[in-house]
Order: C-alpha cells, then sequence, then structure tokens
C-alpha cells in the first residue's frame, strides 16, 4: 500500500514538473505575457514569500528568463564597461557563471535606458543574448555551462537613445531586430540567424530607417506563421521561415517600443511617439491595408513602452505617461475602466497569470488587479527594490530584476 502510495505521488510530481512552463524569452512562452501555470502569489514584499535575492554586480533593464533550472539574465558592469550574462540557480538563487560577451565604450542612451536592456532568449541547450559594441550590434550563443558557440555581427546601430534589441527563437532561427537610425547609405535590417551555427539564413531591408525597440513576435494568424511587429512608422507583418513582407500598415506614429499581441484571432498594438494609440488589426491582408484592416482604433490613448497583455477577450494596459491602467474590449474597442495607479512611471509589461493582471512600477511596487471587465485591485507589493524590467513567471514563482536584486518571489 505504502509503494503504491508513493508510485502515485511520484507520478504526480513528474506530471507536475512536465506541465510546468519556462520563461525562455522576452514575455514568456508565447510572446504575450500569458501565463498557463497556476499557483502564483497575489502578495509580497521585501521579506514575505521571497524564496531567494542575489545581488547581481552589473546592472541593467534586462529581464529575467527561466529554462531548464536556471535563470538568466544580462548586465553592465559600468566601471569595467563590461556586458555580462548571467546564470543562476533556479532553486536555490546561487550564481552558477557569469560570462562577459564585450568589454566597449558605453553608448550615448536616454536616461531610462540601460547599458543593458536586450532579454535573452533560450532554446533549452543554448542561450543568445545581444549587446551593443559600439558601434557594431553582436550576437552571441552560449550553451548552458557557459561556454561560447559562436558569435555574429549583423551590422552596424545607431541610436540617439541606445540599444536594446533582444533576440527572438523561431524554429531553427534566432531573429534580431536592428531598426535604427542608419547613417547616409547603411540599411536599417531585421536578421535571422540559424541557432546552431550562427549562419545568416535571410535579411529584411527595413523601411524609413527610424530607431525602434520592438522585438518580433511569431503568431499563427489567418491561417500562416507572421512575424509581427511595431516600428519605423508602419506595422508589419512578415514570412518568420523567409523574411517576405505579408503586409504592412502606415503609421499610427513614428516611434514604438511595446509589443504587439493575437489575442482571438485579433493583432493588438499600443503606442508610441509623438502621439500615443491602441489599434486593433484584422491579420488576414495582403500589400498594404492601412485602410481595410484596421478593426479598431483609439487616438491619444494607450501607453509607450510597456508592453499590454490580453485575456479572455479584454485587453490590459497600464499608461506610462498618467500611470493609468485600463481594461478594453478586445473586438469593439470599448473601455471597461480606466483607474490611476499610483504615481511612478512603469516600464515593465504586463502579466496575466491566474486570473489576475500583474502590473510593476518603476519604485518596484506590484499591482494585482482582477482580470475582469469590473476594476478590482487585489494587491500592492513593494519590494523596496527599483524595477524597470518586465517580469518572468514559472511553475508557481515569479523572477524580478530589480536594481540591486535579482529576486525570486514564491509561496
Amino acid at each position: 500500500m505504502l509503494a503504491r502510495a508513493l508510485a502515485t505521488a511520484a507520478v504526480l510530481l513528474l506530471t507536475g514538473f512536465a506541465t510546468a512552463e519556462d520563461w525562455p524569452g522576452w514575455r514568456g512562452p508565447r510572446a504575450d505575457g500569458t501565463v498557463t501555470d497556476k499557483g502564483f502569489p497575489e502578495k509580497w514584499s521585501a521579506t514575505e514569500n521571497v524564496k531567494w535575492k542575489l545581488e547581481l554586480p552589473g546592472a541593467g533593464h534586462s529581464s529575467p528568463v527561466v529554462s531548464k533550472g536556471k535563470v538568466f539574465v544580462a548586465g553592465c558592469v559600468e566601471g569595467s564597461k563590461a556586458r555580462v550574462l548571467y546564470c543562476a540557480d533556479r532553486v536555490t538563487g546561487k550564481l552558477l557563471w557569469e560570462k562577459t560577451a564585450v568589454v566597449s565604450e558605453l553608448e550615448k542612451k536616454h536616461g531610462e535606458n540601460s547599458w543593458a536592456s536586450s532579454t535573452p532568449a533560450c532554446d533549452g541547450e543554448r542561450v543568445y543574448i545581444t549587446f551593443l559594441d559600439k558601434p557594431q550590434l553582436r550576437v552571441y550563443c552560449y550553451d548552458y555551462s557557459g561556454k561560447l558557440i559562436w558569435e555574429k555581427n549583423p551590422g552596424e546601430f545607431h541610436s540617439v537613445h541606445g540599444f536594446s534589441a533582444p533576440p527572438i527563437i523561431y524554429n531553427d532561427l534566432v531573429i534580431v531586430n536592428g531598426d535604427q537610425d542608419a547613417p547616409k547609405g547603411q540599411k536599417a535590417y531585421i536578421v535571422a540567424f540559424d541557432r546552431k551555427t550562427g549562419e545568416e539564413k535571410w535579411r529584411i531591408d527595413r523601411p524609413n530607417k527610424l530607431r525602434s525597440y520592438c522585438p518580433p513576435v511569431i503568431v499563427e494568424a489567418a491561417g500562416k506563421k507572421q512575424m509581427v511587429l511595431t516600428g519605423s512608422k508602419c506595422v508589419t507583418s512578415y514570412d518568420p521561415d523567409t523574411g517576405k513582407q505579408h503586409w504592412i500598415i502606415d503609421g499610427p506614429t513614428e516611434q514604438f517600443v511595446s509589443s504587439m499581441v493575437l489575442h482571438d484571432g485579433v493583432l493588438l498594438l499600443t503606442a508610441g511617439f509623438p502621439v500615443y494609440w491602441v489599434m486593433a488589426i484584422k491579420p488576414d491582408g495582403t500589400g498594404n491595408v492601412t485602410k481595410t484592416h484596421i478593426l479598431w482604433e483609439k487616438k491619444n490613448e494607450g501607453t509607450y513602452v510597456p508592453s499590454p497583455v490580453a485575456h479572455n477577450g479584454k485587453l490590459f494596459l497600464i499608461d506610462d505617461k498618467q500611470y493609468k491602467a485600463s481594461c478594453w474590449d478586445v473586438k469593439t474597442g470599448k473601455m471597461y475602466w480606466q483607474e490611476q495607479l499610483g504615481r511612478v512611471k512603469f516600464h515593465a509589461s504586463a502579466v496575466a497569470a491566474d486570473g489576475r493582471i500583474y502590473l510593476t512600477a518603476d519604485d518596484g511596487i506590484t499591482y494585482v488587479l482582477k482580470a475582469s471587465h469590473d476594476y478590482e485591485l487585489l494587491a500592492k507589493n513593494p519590494l523596496g527594490d527599483k524595477v524597470f524590467s518586465s517580469l518572468a513567471f514559472s511553475d508557481g514563482d515569479i523572477f524580478i530584476r530589480g536594481a540591486k536584486y535579482l529576486w525570486c518571489i514564491g509561496k
């Protein structure tokens, strides 16, 4: 009887591990801030529900990622000008290794950017990271023991606001967005490399040649794979296998930071500068679809930096100008509610988990809201550490990159 009970417990334990999701790249396994795992804490502080915290020698806005029992995050040691990739043990928080990818002059940047803003991407065997080796964009591939497998230079990168272009993994490719303020005679680009060898597979000549910081998002929409992104005065969809363009929308504004999300067959975006927008797009177009495929749009609403999240037919935003959270109907654009959250800016992107929306302000306070068309604040969680990075959620734990510590929050 005891043996049978132990065997049953073992099966349940193994099943739990098998179904738990890693958080392998920017905005998680679906690159949209949604979480299928359960059991995440609703409340915490600097001392409550803290499993561990790790002080990192390098600073940066790189978000943590979780893969195969390891946590990866990037940083910059400003004194030595070293850009570094860190690997920590997921369970204990012990720093397993750190690798200096490049030592280079610190580029000019926006005051709200950092010298290590790129988020790593993992494929279960290798971890990829990008840094700026002024003026060259560098892509690095390491194995999980910290061995450098390959490095590539897809071209120069120029921006008055600095660098932030996280790599994106798709099938056998790792894809990097090189939207930039291209000098005369140079191009802005998106480039795809073979994940194992670093061989270049395709390259896109981007229109308008203007800086943006939007990672491409790979979705299955309108019966085909689409790589969608805002940036460089347009919204665009490409075939991620070849780089060939599906469709393009002009505007709606000049500059973009946040990532798009797909929900209920609708592509959703929020932007930007100099004008804020919220927009829903039908993804089944071809060519220039500016006049035919915008489902709904709201000018002077939305947010610039934090990416949105969608859940059960509703879109949730946090405005980084007036610090207001809002909830919208995905199909109609109806606003259900809009509420003020604190008096501090938000840079971290929204996350939907356990029927809740997690929104983290720069002062380290995470506001937990009910994911509903009725506004309800469930918790207000101060961390005592400034936070400019998006959170990672995996198997009941929340990983937060603060200004001083890497935190693991869990029940």
